[in-house]
């Protein structure tokens, strides 16, 4: 199993962008785990915003479609994610996690993560 970190949020204004990182470590082997982005917003129930599996195939929420890109660099153990047109409903942590199976990564949110989050505002 592989631990993860992630960082790179910050407050922005609406139609801004911010690229998150996500630092793994672990004894498994990176390229052959998929990677998911999630978050929690204020008030709300943790969602799945993003996932990429180890052959690249990618899955991203209907709200975000067209505005993140989801991409890793497997030489660096680091997944990202590219956050364009931020909108004020975007606010919230965002978290990420790293798993074997790309199918679980989409169908099921973590109820822990190892890292923090990181806190992503976007507000005028």
């Amino acid at each position: 199993q592989m631990q993860s970190v992630e960082s790179g949020g910050g407050f922005v204004q609406p139609g801004g962008s911010l690229r998150l990182s996500c630092v793994a470590s672990g004894s498994d082997t990176f390229s052959d785990n998929s990677i998911g982005w999630y978050r929690q917003p204020p008030g709300k129930q943790r969602e799945l915003v993003a996932a990429i599996s180890p052959g690249g195939s990618t899955n991203y929420a209907d709200s975000v479609k067209g505005r993140f890109a989801i991409s890793r660099d497997n030489a660096k153990n680091t997944g990202y994610l590219q956050m364009k047109s931020l909108k004020p409903e975007d606010t919230a942590v965002y978290y990420c996690n790293v798993r074997r199976d790309f199918i679980v990564v989409i169908t099921s949110i973590p109820t822990l993560f190892s890292g923090q989050g990181t806190q992503v505002t976007v507000s005028s």
